[in-house]
């Protein structure tokens, strides 16, 4: 099978925080990315995306990067479809999922511009008369379903994830529940760590460092080198590299992210290079226990969910003792002190509530590249390029 390529719809485009600074694909839906959904799903590579424009230049290591022609024989996939990982690849002209066309065989090369910013229907690319075949898995329509799906997705990705590893003993930590804990080869599992799998499984990925006097509750996936310590860590998705520190719940991390000192977060989802400052602190649940309301680039919307925290973008800093409102959103790049901020704070800003200004570019990226570098990250030119672009494209609230 020719190589996958990721399509961010119009719909996709507006995920804000994130579409800003990347593609719908690199996003962590359950327990992997979107991309690494679907590579699974049709057994083949990813080849490339097509995105926005401020997007052309999104460089990370082992990302493909933005096509500007899609050729013949890709598939091209909706990225705001995660399919599930249970499924065997296999061929077709088109991939429907609940009714919808998730992707197509392209039968000719394809330009991005013929996909009219997003607005083009994948099935408007091929003919009708071609093989279809049913895919599993779940449509985001929302920014926010990526919180209401996880724990499902969770408890449905971590046992296939898990069955050649490890299962971890009684006799090493305090196992509370009937599902497994799982780890895979250069894991940590300190003494004296809890793990609560009554609700779900557990799965800690390789290099990863669960701290003693941790309690771990499941589903949960721990990805590689990352660190949890001294608090609970429940329900939540943790991507590589990431440090969490205090009480998080039902929440996504995507990765090389801070969260290194205490402080509740729940049903929220932090960005790549997300830093939380301590004591930093996010309300999930209405006092009214109605349903949150947030924002998007259409304007307020009511989520329909009881709890919802906050979405931070890529880069998004706060400071500490910041107390954040249900339904909060952080855009990428936004340095937040403060008490409490507006429940929406626009990409790049700088402050606090009533005297926030634009971060300087140029002080910006060379922020960024410091922050990286003591990952062992180096940020490329390429990467330069399209933190500007999203500057200049950055949106108001």
């Amino acid at each position: 099978m020719s190589g996958v390529v990721l399509y961010d719809d119009a719909r996709a485009r507006r995920f804000e925080p994130f579409a800003l600074t990347r593609p719908l694909a690199e996003l962590r839906a359950g327990a992997l990315l979107i991309r690494e959904r679907w590579t699974r799903a049709l057994g083949c590579d990813a080849a490339g995306f097509a995105g926005a424009a401020q997007l052309a230049d999104f460089d990370e290591p082992g990302v493909p990067g933005a096509l500007t022609t899609i050729p013949r024989g890709a598939v091209l996939a909706n990225a705001r479809f995660s399919p599930a990982l249970s499924i065997a690849p296999h061929e077709a002209t088109r991939w429907v999922a609940a009714g919808r066309v998730a992707a197509v065989r392209l039968p000719r090369d394809v330009a991005v511009e013929e996909l009219d910013g997003g607005r083009v229907p994948l099935e408007a690319l091929v003919p009708g008369d071609g093989r279809d075949a049913p895919i599993e898995g779940v449509w985001i329509d929302e920014v926010w379903e990526l919180i209401a799906h996880l724990h499902d997705m969770l408890a449905a990705d971590i046992p296939i994830l898990g069955a050649e590893l490890r299962r971890v003993g009684r006799d090493e930590a305090i196992i509370i529940g009937p599902h497994l804990v799982l780890a895979a080869e250069g894991a940590t599992i300190e003494p004296h760590s809890c793990f609560d799998v009554t609700d779900g499984p557990v799965l800690v990925e390789t290099g990863a460092t669960v701290q003693a006097f941790t309690r771990v509750v499941g589903p949960c996936f721990i990805g590689e080198h990352s660190l949890v310590t001294t608090d609970r860590i429940s329900g939540s998705s943790i991507g590589p590299y990431t440090k969490v520190h205090g009480e998080i719940s039902a929440s996504v991390v995507l990765g090389y992210a801070n969260k290194g000192h205490g402080g509740f977060v729940g049903h929220s989802y932090l960005g790549r290079w997300a830093n939380l400052g301590a004591e930093t602190v996010t309300s999930n649940l209405k006092n009214t226990y109605g349903n949150v309301s947030l924002w998007t680039p259409d304007g307020m919307r009511d989520t329909g969910m009881q709890f919802l925290g906050t979405l931070f973008g890529d880069h998004a800093k706060t400071g500490i003792n910041l107390s954040l409102n249900t339904g909060t959103v952080i855009g990428a790049g936004a340095n937040v002190v403060g008490r409490m901020p507006p429940k929406v704070v626009p990409p790049f800003a700088w402050g606090e509530a009533g005297s926030f200004e634009t971060y300087r570019v140029d002080k910006f990226v060379d922020v960024v590249a410091r922050v990286m570098a003591r990952r062992s990250v180096a940020l490329s030119e390429r990467g330069r390029r399209q933190l500007a672009a999203a500057h200049a494209a950055r949106w108001s609230a």
